[in-house]
């Protein structure tokens, strides 16, 4: 059973489509920032026991398909990721904050699909191809 993990009473593969995007939709995830907020997802997940399968960084959102814990809530797992990476990004970037007023790099709110066996093949297709749709 590959990709399958066990806890105390449980062998679990649960695996989460998340979307989210900066405050305002700015297109703000190029270049260096792009390559640090991958870092910092990366990073995050590690400490997290989390795993990323896909990862999309786009101008305007991000796309990560990522096996969770069954011991994690899809709330806490996205909390954490954003809350985590928009607190080392606006120190990082001070610049950003003329494009982003208040506290938050991210915009409220994301978008959460459970993937099962069958989809899951047509979701990592749709994340690695973000970057061949762009003009």
């Amino acid at each position: 059973m590959s990709g399958y993990r066990s806890g105390a009473e449980t062998k679990h593969k649960i695996r989460i489509h998340l979307v989210w995007v900066p405050k305002y939709r700015k297109r703000l995830l190029r270049g260096n920032i792009s390559e640090r907020l991958k870092e910092l997802l990366h990073e995050g997940c590690s400490i997290n026991k989390w795993e990323i399968q896909e990862i999309a960084i786009m101008p305007d959102h991000v796309q990560i398909l990522i096996q969770i814990n069954a011991s994690d809530s899809i709330s806490s797992v996205v909390h954490r990721l954003k809350g985590g990476s928009s607190k080392v990004i606006r120190h990082e970037y001070p610049e950003l904050k003329e494009f982003l007023w208040g506290d938050s790099f991210w915009s409220d709110g994301y978008f959460a699909e459970s993937v099962g066996i069958a989809n899951e093949e047509v979701i990592r297709r749709y994340i690695k191809d973000q970057r061949k749709s762009m003009p």
